[in-house]
Formats: structure tokens, C-alpha cells, sequence
């Protein structure tokens, strides 16, 4: 294949082990710095251009954005993805990463065990916000940071307090995390690839300092994850959009607490201390997927009116309960089943014969219409009855 990687650092370890290992299977590989490109939208067909020039044809791109330069470079892997070049790492997978409120968001929707998070504006509510995570010590954490910088131990809730002000007098958003004591200092970090982990290790701070990064001096020691530990980074990972990701995990007392998912992990510190070819498993996994561009399926699906995607829960109570999805009656109403969620467990392209259980929630492709037929009448009527309250007098 004919792969490109997009990095500032052409010398850096992480994309010389990138591009070595590229080389080393046969590979066509070139490392562009990610801000001499242009977006060419005048044309027929959108294009890129590099150094001023059309770019030429590549299978792959691998992106390496930086924090700096997140809102640039997520353009340029956007019009990758217009261009049907496969992506490991989507635009809006890393757009959602580098925010970690967002990335908060999101992983919640989905039930991802996570330390308890708060975020507020107004200084009133960051006493009670404080108390809602568990009181102190509490972490504070700007909402865009890496290696540990802006990340914050308050012992007590007047300095919690403080540094919040101070951050905030200066227009910056922070988070408000419980602190996991049982963790002592120390956090997992899971090289994720595709759909398995294929690296792991231990970071563990030095001294009294509580961020357990390399940067910050830590130490690390190769570790090998339970399947639940697995898991959930494999799972943190795709929600995000990320098929190349950095998983860091605490290790709570009721198992995974996920803090981030970072979608340009450094590769020296988990490469020396497991002694694996991660590079190498990173080429490998795209090597294999470039047949397969990822494509942004609502959008996609969107386009035929009258038809779009939505999800529909089944309902305690409901008439489906019980019943095998051939007998649902979803077809007959054109509605499309593409995934099936059930508690944690996803089951893709489900079966006919697979029956329905109260609570679970079915992503269906279809009209409309009908989808929005399903939705229970108690929900309707709260909608309008809200709609009404809220709508100003008519003028006269």
C-alpha cells in the first residue's frame, strides 16, 4: 500500500518506528507535515494539495496531530475521508478526544466506568459540584491538555475552590474528578489496535507527584490486562472512533476507571517496556483495512428523504418483548435493524431468529415516519405539553 504519515516530528521515535516499520513490510510510505497541506474545493471534486502542489494518490493515512494544531489537522483527515483514503483515526474521533469534556460525554452515553465528573461555570455551584464527586481531595483538569499539564490535585475544597476561580478569571474550563486513592500514583496504559489491545503497562508516579506520566518522570513496567480491563479499553476506543488509540485506565477498587483515550499515543515508553512491535501492529491492521474507508453512515443514510437513522427502545411492556425480530414487524414497516445493544454487549447485523428483551435499544435504518411513530405516547404528550408551556402568546 501507499501510506502517509501526517507529522510535525519526522524525527520524533514514535513516527520513525511508524515509517521503519512501513518500510520494512514493502510499503510505499511517505511522513508529510500536516501544515503544509491545502484543501482545493473549487473544483469538480474535492482535493488536497501539498507544498502547493496536487497531492498524489495514497490507500492509507495515519494521522499524528498534535494539541496544537487540532482544528487544522482534523480538516485536513476530514478531506481524506471525502476522498475515500482509509483512516485509522477518524476527524471527528480526534476532534472528540482532544476535548475532554466531550470525550466525557460521550463515553457516559455508553456506560463506560469512569471516575465521577462534574462541570460547572457559575462559582456558586463549584462547592456542591465538589461535593457531588465524593468532597476532597478532588482533580481538576483543563478541558485540552496533555502529559499531564493542567491536571490539578486540590487537597482541601477552599483550594479546589481557589484554583478553580483563578483558572476560570483567566477563561479556562475545568473539570472537577473524584481522586482514586486506591490507584496510589499509578494507571494502565492500553495500546489499542483495531479491536484488541495488543500492548500493555503500568505507569507509576515518582515520590509524591500523582500524575503517573513518563513525561513527568514516572516509571513504567510492561502488565498484562484481565479481559474486563480489555474490554473496556477495546470499547473506549471505538466509541470514540478511534481504531489507533492510548486507553488510560485507574485501577479502582471495582475494577476499570477509564481517564482518557488519546488518539496519538506515544510509542517509545510502551515499546521499551513490553519489548512488542506495536509499530509493526499498527501497519499490519491498516495494511488490512484499506479496502474498507470509513464513511460517516448517518450522514451517508441521511440523504434519501423521508429516510434517516434513529434509535428505538424496546420498552418494558412493549408488544415486541418476547418476540423474535423476524416477528417484530419491523420490516413490514421498512425499518432496517443494523445493531442491536443490550446492556454493554453490541450485537451487529442481528438475526431474525434473535428475540427481543425489554431495555434493549435497536439503531434501525428506515422511514422516518414509522420510527417516529414508535415512540411511546407518554413521551409524545410530555414533549407537546413542554412545547406548549414554553411557546410565547400569540399576538394579536
Amino acid at each position: 500500500m501507499k501510506l502517509a504519515i501526517l507529522s510535525r516530528a519526522p524525527r520524533s521515535y514514535s513516527t520513525q518506528r511508524l515509517r521503519t516499520a512501513a518500510l520494512d513490510r514493502g510499503h510505499d510510505v511517505k511522513v508529510l507535515n500536516t501544515l503544509r497541506f491545502g484543501i482545493d474545493l473549487s473544483g469538480d471534486e474535492p482535493d488536497l494539495l501539498f507544498r502547493g502542489k496536487q497531492l498524489s494518490t495514497y490507500d492509507a493515512v495515519l494521522p499524528r496531530i498534535g494539541n496544537s494544531i487540532t482544528y487544522f489537522g482534523t480538516a485536513v483527515v476530514r478531506q481524506f475521508e471525502q476522498m475515500d483514503v482509509y483512516t485509522p483515526n477518524t476527524s471527528y474521533g480526534i476532534a472528540n478526544s482532544r476535548d475532554k469534556l466531550r470525550a466525557t460525554q460521550i463515553l457516559s452515553r455508553h456506560g463506560i466506568p469512569m471516575p465521577a465528573t462534574t462541570f460547572v461555570r457559575d462559582r456558586a455551584d463549584v462547592i456542591p459540584a465538589i461535593e457531588r464527586v465524593g468532597g476532597a481531595p478532588v482533580v481538576i483538569k483543563l478541558l485540552e491538555g496533555t502529559q499531564g499539564i493542567g491536571v490539578i490535585l486540590a487537597p482541601t475544597i477552599k483550594v479546589a475552590e481557589a484554583i478553580i476561580e483563578t483558572l476560570q478569571s483567566t477563561r479556562q474550563n475545568v473539570l472537577i474528578q473524584r481522586f482514586v486513592k486506591e490507584s496510589k500514583g499509578r494507571d494502565i496504559r492500553a495500546l489499542v489496535v483495531g479491536d484488541r489491545v495488543v500492548a500493555a503497562m503500568r505507569r507509576v508516579a515518582q515520590g509524591d507527584e500523582f500524575r503517573s506520566n513518563v513525561h513527568r518522570g514516572g516509571s513504567v513496567e510492561p502488565v498484562e490486562l484481565d479481559e474486563e480491563f480489555e474490554r473496556v479499553a477495546v470499547r473506549s476506543a471505538q466509541i470514540m472512533g478511534l481504531r489507533v488509540a492510548g486507553v488510560d485506565m485507574l485501577e479502582g477498587r471495582k475494577g476499570p476507571q477509564v481517564m482518557e483515550v488519546n488518539s496519538s499515543p506515544g510509542l517509545e515508553g510502551i515499546e521499551a517496556a513490553t519489548k512488542l512491535d506495536v509499530a509493526g501492529a499498527i501497519v499490519d491492521y491498516i495494511d488490512n483495512q484499506v479496502a474498507f474507508p470509513d464513511i460517516d453512515v448517518r450522514q451517508r443514510l441521511t440523504v434519501s428523504t423521508g429516510y434517516g437513522v434513529a434509535e428505538i427502545a424496546v420498552h418494558d411492556g412493549s408488544d415486541m418483548v418476547g418476540k423474535k425480530l423476524g416477528d417484530s414487524g419491523l420490516d413490514e414497516r421498512d425499518i432496517t435493524v443494523l445493531t442491536l445493544h443490550r446492556g454493554p454487549q453490541v450485537i451487529p447485523n442481528p438475526r431474525n431468529k434473535t428475540v427481543l428483551e425489554a431495555e434493549d435499544r435497536l439503531l434501525c435504518f428506515g422511514k422516518l415516519e414509522e420510527m417516529r411513530s414508535m415512540i411511546p405516547d407518554r413521551k409524545q404528550k410530555r414533549v407537546r405539553r413542554l412545547m406548549k408551556k414554553h411557546l410565547p402568546p400569540e399576538s394579536s
